[in-house]
């Protein structure tokens, strides 16, 4: 085993350097091996780890493997301690056939880094294949006439082998009449003939029976031998010859079976049956041949398909041969001509199916391209479609890399179709297409935002414990585990009370509870943060302020503050007797924990010792006189005042007055006892009763008088002015609510007749 880095070390270290500087370049040199063929499996052919410089585990920590072209891995590498072995034996006639020198060539791949080298395996040829002949026994047919001298062309031994190993000698059976020469083919190939040395004479011996051993250059040498039966005819002194000893002609690849190649043609000088020719093939390439010749008229046509990547060149013989035996021989020389007939080859080597999102420059996947036809039909060019956010990089002969062309965003697009269309440059242009799906995974990159930054949540005071008051709401645009959020609440440091004593908050769906029940009149509002926290790594958070709006309810009713209702001693207001109509007496003061409506409050008087002497203000709950006081009035008042708020449903509360009446204020005031007020009440009542009967008396005579009076002057006035004229109907009564429990208790109605040149008028009292 020979390795065509066998250099001093010093030298091989520059060439590693070299090759590891330059390795993303075209003109990289590959790494050659020599191995004999039939080398035993396991074999190991090097150490490539040594060989490029490399630690020892470090082509397992950069993910190094062969790459072969073929569907067969003929190769394997020990990552653990660098050495390329043989996976089988390895036959070069299999692998290379004809083909010289037989050369595999493999791609070594490290993907951490991505770095590529090419590896060239030479299998060097062992004589392992004996010569074969074609035919078991050759038969030539030679006049009686041949002159000594006379070469008779002889088929060629096949061997598998190459160079050395190949065919190197013909020897033949001793004889007294024949020889063998031994020439060379423009292809370094030998080839037989045998030569005449002694003139034939058929009457002595009409037939003879020669072996002819075909020997290789191998050690030991490897034989085979055919039998050559020479039969003796007759006299034909002129031989078949060809127009052309070397006829060339170049056939296309794709040429339909049975087409026409080429018309070979040759001339005998005899006559009759010595000067007929029939043509055949001598002896080809392969061992099947792709071409037919017709015997009467030489054409020689294709009987399978042509392969210009399998078989470039083909040299035929053709033997003209007459009916006496005598044979012309002439070459075709047949160039296959290639037409773009293979669409290109993508190997995929690596491929990520998921890459992250924000990664600038991923390689998503590593591929080689080849296409086995030549010139322009072998040349190709990679692309993808322009929209996408890839670009494929040259790396290393005809391997290329996917790579990503910025950082992407799977919020934007999760998934990418990308199409890998590799084309030649043939006529008709063939391309071949290959379809990968790259799924970009989710980095937690966006935080959770709530669909409000401010929930304002309204609840009725008295709720109830653990009442849903309403909800907040985050989204994350991210996925998975980074799109799952948990909500908590936020420490407040403004609130007299802790949070978690008045709400708490589902940490799965952002739902809040009021934990105790709320009273207005102590808490009005308050506020506070939650946090939207998702679950990837790092967290991301957001948080939004939730204002809490306490609702009043009409659960407190009015409180009178004036007059004090719990003190020992009830508090009494004096009244003069001369106060006027609307002379205020007291004011009731109350107050409504409640807010708005709730504690709009309203005043009216619920009872009252003499109804229609006071009234209640309805909105300042003042009370005031609703007439003028007389003597006859009682001296000692009790009113009750209904103070009521305007809540639905209406709460109250009353309050009771003493009102004393007092001649002046003058005079002190000494409460009386309990058991003289009946008495002092009737004599006073009887003193009343005789004042009014006068004075309804005189009254009653001064009406009198007046109407008389007034009655005579009207007529009076009648007869000598005319008629007064009054109008007709009544005035309307005016009435006035003071009190606010209903009407005036009496009707006053004026009737006023003016004359129309007097200034005097006439006044009814009814």
């Amino acid at each position: 085993m020979q390795t065509a880095l066998a250099k001093p070390p010093q030298k091989r270290q520059v060439i590693f350097l070299a090759i590891l500087l330059f390795l993303w370049g075209a003109d990289s040199k590959a790494i050659r091996y020599s191995i004999p063929e039939e080398t035993e499996s396991g074999s190991s052919v090097a150490n490539l780890a040594k060989d490029l410089g490399l630690r020892v585990g470090e082509l397992a920590t950069r993910g190094a493997r062969i790459h072969h072209k073929g569907s067969k891995q003929l190769l394997q590498l020990d990552v653990k301690t660098g050495n390329l072995l043989l996976q089988e034996k390895l036959d070069r006639e299999v692998l290379c056939g004809a083909t010289e020198p037989c050369v595999l060539h493999f791609q070594l791949l490290l993907e951490n880094p991505v770095q590529l080298f090419q590896v060239d395996v030479q299998l060097t040829d062992v004589n392992d294949h004996s010569p074969e002949f074609l035919d078991r026994e050759m038969i030539l047919r030679i006049p009686e006439s041949a002159q000594p001298g006379t070469v008779f062309a002889l088929k060629s031994a096949q061997d598998l082998d190459m160079g050395r190993n190949s065919v190197q000698n013909y020897t033949i059976s001793p004889n007294s009449y024949f020889r063998v020469a031994i020439h060379n083919r423009g292809d370094g190939r030998k080839y037989p003939e045998l030569v005449l040395d002694k003139a034939l004479d058929r009457e002595e011996e009409s037939e003879l029976s020669l072996i002819l051993t075909a020997l290789d250059g191998g050690a030991p040498p490897r034989s085979g031998t055919v039998i050559v039966r020479i039969e003796v005819v007759d006299i034909n002194d002129n031989a078949p010859e060809f127009l052309q000893s070397l006829y060339e002609v170049q056939v296309p690849e794709n040429s339909p079976i049975n087409s026409l190649v080429l018309i070979v043609s040759a001339k005998d000088l005899d006559a009759g049956t010595h000067g007929s020719v029939v043509y055949s093939l001598f002896e080809g390439d392969e061992i099947s041949q792709p071409f037919v010749i017709h015997e009467k008229t030489g054409e020689i046509r294709l009987q399978r398909a042509l392969d210009f990547e399998a078989t470039q060149y083909y040299n035929v013989e053709i033997v003209a041969t007459d009916s006496g035996g005598f044979s012309g021989k002439c070459t075709v020389a047949i160039e296959v001509v290639d037409v773009n007939d293979n669409a290109p080859e993508l190997t995929m080597s690596t491929l990520s199916s998921s890459i992250p999102e924000n990664s600038p420059e991923t390689v998503v996947a590593i591929f080689s391209v080849s296409d086995p036809d030549s010139g322009d039909n072998g040349r190709m060019v990679c692309s993808i479609e322009n929209d996408l956010p890839f670009f494929l990089k040259p790396t290393f002969k005809n391997f290329y890399t996917l790579v990503t062309e910025r950082p992407l965003d799977r919020e934007s697009r999760a998934e990418y179709n990308i199409t890998i269309t590799v084309t030649d440059l043939g006529s008709p242009r063939l391309n071949t297409q290959h379809n990968i799906t790259v799924l970009i995974s989710d980095v937690n990159d966006n935080a959770p935002a709530f669909t409000q930054t401010t929930y304002t949540l309204l609840v009725h005071e008295n709720n109830s414990p653990a009442l849903h008051i309403g909800s907040v709401s985050a989204t994350d645009r991210d996925s998975g585990t980074n799109a799952q959020i948990t909500y908590l609440l936020l420490p407040n440091q403004g609130l007299h009370l802790p949070l978690a004593s008045l709400v708490s908050i589902n940490a799965d769906n952002g739902q809040l509870f009021a934990l105790r029940a709320l009273d207005f009149e102590a808490l009005q509002a308050f506020e506070f943060h939650v946090g939207a926290t998702d679950q990837g790594s790092p967290t991301l958070s957001s948080q939004a302020l939730v204002r809490v709006v306490v609702l009043d309810d009409n659960d407190n009713p009015p409180f009178v503050l004036y007059p004090m209702q719990n003190a020992s001693v009830p508090c009494t207001e004096l009244v003069p007797r001369s106060a006027e109509q609307g002379y205020l007496v007291t004011k009731v003061v109350a107050v409504d924990g409640d807010s708005g409506q709730n504690a709009w409050l309203s005043y009216q008087l619920l009872k009252a010792t003499e109804p229609g002497l006071f009234g209640v203000w309805a909105h300042s709950g003042e009370v005031r006189t609703a007439r003028l006081l007389s003597e006859r009035d009682a001296a000692r008042h009790r009113l009750v005042v209904l103070v009521k708020d305007n809540g639905e449903p209406p709460l109250s509360a009353s309050v009771t007055l003493h009102v004393l009446l007092v001649d002046g204020f003058s005079q002190p005031y000494l409460p009386l006892p309990e058991e003289a007020p009946e008495r002092t009440q009737g004599d006073s009542l009887t003193v009343y009763l005789v004042i009014a009967l006068a004075s309804v008396s005189s009254l009653f005579l001064f009406s009198v008088l007046v109407f008389v009076a007034v009655r005579l002057c009207r007529r009076r006035r009648v007869d000598s002015q005319g008629v007064c004229s009054m109008p007709e109907g009544h005035f309307p009564g005016h009435l006035m609510d003071v009190s606010g429990t209903g009407t005036l208790s009496q009707n006053y109605q004026y009737e006023v007749c003016l004359t129309r040149d007097s200034g005097n008028s006439d006044f009814k009292f009814l």
